[in-house]
């Protein structure tokens, strides 16, 4: 393994961390026990299978390497020549309750000094199931990539082979002389369509921070607490929504959030009149069935959710409207893509100012709804089968609720992140996600 410095938007997430608002994923996997000392084997499979996987092993320093002047406060992913997977999977004791032991865990920041993740194994006092909460730090995995990483350690899956890489053709260190000018020519027109992306992405952005309407209950001050949450509905009944008023799963998913929000809201007491947060949909870049390139490679879509509106199937009407009007301008354009815009900032820029973009998310956007896609084959531990995976986001500074979803087996997993000071009631949240599924298909068979 060699070293490679991080891509922009790795970097980005590093220096944007701070104690009180670590920019770590997370996933909770519960699994059916078959034996009391399953979760204590479980421990020692993950400690064992974690010391061969090259990615794991992996660290984050900061570099200062001689040169251009752009190359000034970077960092670089490397091999740690010290790991020890056993200073990463912890065996923790029995809980009656994995949520509330994940909302505790999620609060700490990974210890930068050494590969920036951990493995926490959540024994149930029940004797017949047990938890594993993975946690990976943004600047090391997205979505996609810690789902390769922690189904390395899980059992062996009968998985399609990633696709392979194509391989450039050796360049010579000058190029043909013969080519210079479609060389030259093709250098100006990607700046130029780069820059042309930029200003594009800036002007949106700051649209979209004109007339919001959103919630104190989604964007007060982090305090740095962790609650989580987990809801769990059937898939069968999405589809069920889907093919009375079209669209897509994402569509139901989405607008199930916009009215889960409305109906929480107004049972506590805030109102849901006028109210319209800014949501970020995160939009993958990466190709399926491709672990590398390593670290992010993200864009995001930006929409402002129905959540005044009090009738389901328009919400839901709303939510696809402006999903295919995001879908049509693409994920390299519109307030959403603003991710794009760390590869147009140096690295010592990101040293200096991630403090600053970390407190500028209030103003981008209010909350973060994300969806990891899970295989459909069972996943197993030690042949403990999973019986639910909840996907747990970051929490950017000012803002106090996250949502992140997943599709396993028939199953949809909602995981929801807040700080625990700001949104003290999130059960309650979580039961109106369950209860606007109810709603929504009501609402289609009348």
């Amino acid at each position: 393994m060699t070293s490679h410095l991080l891509a922009p938007l790795d970097l980005a997430f590093w220096n944007m961390e701070s104690a009180e608002h670590p920019m770590h994923l997370g996933a909770l996997g519960v699994f059916a026990a078959q034996s009391p000392t399953a979760g204590a084997h479980a421990a020692d499979l993950l400690a064992a299978r974690a010391a061969a996987v090259p990615g794991l092993r992996m660290r984050i320093r900061d570099v200062w390497p001689l040169g251009f002047p752009t190359a000034f406060g970077g960092a670089a992913r490397e091999p740690a020549p010290d790991f020890d997977p056993l200073d990463h999977v912890t065996l923790r004791a029995p809980t009656a309750d994995f949520q509330a032991e994940a909302g505790r865990l999620m609060q700490r920041p990974l210890e930068r000094g050494r590969p920036p993740w951990e493995a926490h194994v959540l024994p149930g006092e029940d004797g017949v199931s047990f938890a594993v909460l993975f946690k990976f730090h943004h600047a090391l995995a997205d979505g996609l990539r810690a789902l390769t990483l922690a189904a390395a350690v899980l059992d062996p899956m009968d998985m399609p082979a990633p696709r392979p890489r194509p391989v450039e053709p050796p360049r010579g260190l000058v190029p043909d002389v013969r080519r210079l000018p479609d060389v030259l020519r093709g250098a100006l027109s990607s700046a130029l369509s780069d820059v042309g992306r930029a200003l594009d992405i800036g002007a949106s952005v700051a649209l979209s921070t004109m007339d919001v309407r959103s919630s104190a209950a989604l964007t007060a001050e982090s305090t740095g607490t962790r609650r989580t949450a987990g809801v769990v509905i059937d898939l069968d009944d999405v589809h069920r929504v889907r093919k009375v008023v079209g669209g897509t799963v994402n569509d139901v998913l989405i607008a199930v959030v916009a009215g889960a929000l409305r109906r929480w809201l107004d049972e506590r007491g805030d109102g849901s009149e006028g109210v319209a947060p800014r949501a970020l949909i995160p939009v993958s870049k990466r190709r399926p069935r491709t672990a590398h390139p390593q670290g992010n490679r993200l864009s995001g879509y930006l929409m402002r959710l129905p959540v005044a509106d009090p009738d389901p199937l328009r919400r839901l009407a709303t939510v696809r409207a402006a999903m295919n009007r995001n879908k049509d301008a693409g994920p390299n354009r519109g307030p959403g893509a603003v991710a794009l815009l760390a590869d147009h900032v140096p690295a010592l820029g990101h040293r200096l100012g991630g403090p600053l973009v970390g407190q500028a998310a209030r103003l981008w956007f209010d909350i973060l709804v994300t969806s990891v896609p899970l295989p459909s084959i069972g996943l197993k531990l030690g042949g403990n089968p999973v019986t639910a995976v909840y996907p747990f986001a970051p929490l950017a500074r000012g803002q106090s609720l996250a949502v992140a979803i997943s599709t396993y087996r028939g199953r949809v997993h909602y995981g929801l992140v807040a700080d625990a000071r700001a949104v003290p009631d999130l059960d309650r949240l979580a039961r109106a996600v369950a209860e606007e599924v109810e709603t929504l298909i009501t609402a289609c068979e009348a």
